[in-house]
């Protein structure tokens, strides 16, 4: 070899052990911030947010939280997508959805196993699911209640096309039902329980079994870059959920606080939200594969994806301390 060609080597090398060196340093580059978001329709989201858990938790690592409300299981994915949330909290099949169509994420802890849909209306006309057929309903599409309905149209022998979809997010939804714009709705709480208690509106199909756990989600990349960061996160989480288990009427007080619905309100969501959860694994694994299958018969998914694979693929146990 040459001296040129030997020095041109050595260039070429020290080149590349610059840029494995600057690789290195920027995946190394500490955390200063956590995207996280919280949500109605996650009460413990509420008590970790106004405890300040994860501050307390992150203060001596100078690390911020930048706390982001996330309207529908839709919304939080959307931000997790864009990479603009780091934990976001959606409804397992939703998760699920999310995963199909290419959304790089894990799911990571349950925050509730709630009844927090169901088919609403305040038409006298309609009374069994059967009855929809023709009929507006106002929906948000990819979220647990537009996944919900989906599956009691198909038990109806009914698909999406047997009815009027109006696209609207939840509030807009209960608003559009209140108004006498749509016949029906795919509700969620807490709105859905306003709805029934000051609206006088009708649950007149619910199926417990059908509503698909309350899941945090977390961005894969995050997770994978920094595991221990996740496990302090559900750490937080945990403690907030066995506050909230402990003190009901603080729960009550921070949902009544930010919704501004009055606390019989309140109550009626509570009393279908259960909170004696955390560890995900095999019963989250079962529903969401349930209705990963069911959307799949409807042809909401497509046939050729594997949903057994793409739930097992979903579902991370592994952060937090307590298995299940």
């Amino acid at each position: 070899m040459s001296f040129f060609n030997r020095r041109h080597a050595l260039a070429l090398i020290a080149a590349a052990s610059l840029s494995l060196a600057a690789l290195e340093t920027r995946a190394a580059d500490p955390v200063k911030e956590i995207r996280i978001d919280w949500a109605t329709y996650n009460p413990v989201s509420l008590i970790l947010k106004d405890k300040g858990l994860l501050e307390e938790e992150f203060k001596a690592d100078g690390i911020t939280i930048r706390w982001v409300q996330s309207a529908g299981s839709n919304k939080a994915l959307e931000f997790l997508n864009a990479g603009s949330l780091d934990f976001g909290s959606t409804a397992g099949a939703a998760a699920l959805i999310g995963k199909v169509n290419g959304n790089p994420i894990k799911s990571v802890y349950v925050f509730s196993r709630p009844e927090w849909t169901a088919l609403v209306t305040k038409s006298d006309d309609i009374k069994t699911v059967a009855d929809l057929k023709g009929k507006r309903i106002a929906v948000t599409r990819g979220t647990d209640p537009h996944i919900f309905l989906v599956r009691a149209l198909a038990e109806a022998n009914l698909t999406e096309k047997d009815v009027k979809l109006v696209l609207l997010q939840h509030a807009d939804g209960r608003l559009a039902l209140e108004r006498g714009d749509v016949d029906a709705w795919a509700g969620l709480d807490p709105l859905m329980a306003s709805a029934e208690v000051e609206g006088g509106a009708r649950l007149f199909y619910r199926k417990a079994a059908a509503n698909s756990w309350g899941i945090l989600n977390v961005r894969e990349a995050f997770a994978n870059d920094n595991p221990e960061i996740v496990k302090r996160v559900i750490s937080a989480y945990e403690k907030a959920r066995k506050f909230a288990v402990q003190n009901p009427k603080a729960l009550s007080d921070a949902l009544v606080g930010v919704t501004k619905l009055p606390e019989t309100v309140i109550a009626r969501q509570l009393e279908r939200t259960e909170l004696t959860h955390g560890p995900i694994g095999a019963p989250q694994t079962e529903t969401i594969t349930a209705a990963g299958l069911a959307l799949q018969n409807a042809g909401v998914l497509d046939a050729a994806v594997d949903i057994k694979a793409t739930v097992a693929n979903l579902i991370e146990p592994k952060y937090l301390a307590v298995q299940p």
